[in-house]
């Protein structure tokens, strides 16, 4: 292009009354710089292919000739889409198995000169994959502090870039925890348990699997604070407060599952003696020799026990409620 501007600006080579008038000329300007940047563009291209080929990256299309399922699925995910950070943005399918020139020339196979996510391959070096990307996300602040990384948990063991499901789960829950929290699972299987196997509920509406603060991995400060969730009635504040509630809803119940009623750790009134043995009521142990009081059933054993007075067990209002009876 070093001719135009001696043709525009050198008169004494092309002088101006025996060309275009300088106006006219100067509107060439836009041509010339679009394509300059044509020109520069296809070269940087040019330069980004041989790079490439230096490097030994050989592109999603020829990923796509021999794993073409994988390829299918990873491209209805949200990794697939150039618009976020993610493997589309960067080198696709290399983005994560790293370049893949070596693994063609030796005709392929798993593990063959690829990075492809084994459990031989240590969980750190995994890790570091998916963290590379994901490392700041909001989800994953309290990672490090997490049980799951100091148990050596991968991310691929939960997770699949190639999967479509929600938050690319291998499994859906509560199926996928339940793989390693077998107690958890049996507990569930109990007579009395949380809707977890119904799906009114999942592990993650109480759980934060990434990590926090909390104990348990609580997405909570407290248990008291999870419960209250789902449970908003038993927080009170109560003219007659039960002390043992707004300490840990724990104290008596399990969380996962029981073989008492409402998910009670014992039933009454063996629970209800575990603190109550010496007031008001004799301190002797209710046992199956108090059941039956000649023909009649005693009211201490019979149906609900001490919640056929007390019903109000979290807590009650009003002056005729203390001791926890239901206010009339």
């Amino acid at each position: 292009m070093l001719w135009v501007f001696k043709f525009i600006y050198n008169d004494k080579e092309v002088p101006w009354r025996h060309s275009m008038k300088r106006s006219h000329i100067l509107l060439l300007f836009p041509l010339i710089l679009l394509l300059s940047s044509v020109s520069l563009s296809l070269g940087d291209e040019q330069g980004t292919k041989e790079t490439d080929a230096k490097k030994g990256y050989i592109g999603a299309a020829t990923c796509k000739g021999c794993h073409e399922t994988q390829y299918e699925s990873y491209s209805r995910t949200v990794h697939s889409k150039k618009t976020v950070k993610g493997p589309e943005s960067q080198d696709a399918c290399e983005t994560c198995h790293g370049a893949g020139a070596k693994h063609v020339e030796k005709g392929g196979g798993r593990g063959v000169d690829i990075f492809d996510f084994r459990n031989n391959v240590a969980v750190k070096t995994r890790n570091a994959k998916c963290l590379s990307c994901h490392e700041e996300t909001r989800q994953l602040a309290s990672w490090n502090m997490s049980k799951h990384k100091m148990k050596g948990v991968a991310c691929n063991d939960c997770h699949s870039v190639h999967a479509g499901r929600e938050k690319f789960l291998r499994e859906e829950e509560p199926n996928l925890c339940f793989g390693c929290h077998r107690n958890i699972r049996a507990q569930s299987d109990k007579q009395s348990h949380h809707p977890i196997k119904e799906g009114l509920i999942k592990c993650s509406s109480c759980h934060d699997v990434h990590g926090t603060f909390g104990n348990k991995q609580l997405k909570a400060d407290t248990v008291n604070e999870i419960c209250y969730k789902c449970h908003a009635d038993k927080r009170g504040p109560f003219m007659w407060e039960h002390p043992p509630v707004g300490e840990n809803c724990l104290t008596c119940h399990k969380p996962h599952g029981s073989n008492h009623s409402k998910l009670l750790i014992r039933r009454p009134p063996e629970l209800c003696q575990s603190c109550h043995d010496w007031t008001q009521h004799p301190g002797t142990p209710y046992t199956s020799a108090t059941k039956f009081s000649g023909s009649s059933p005693s009211p201490k054993m019979f149906a609900r026990a001490c919640l056929n007075c007390h019903s109000q067990i979290h807590g009650s209002n009003g002056p005729s409620a203390r001791g926890l009876h239901f206010v009339r």
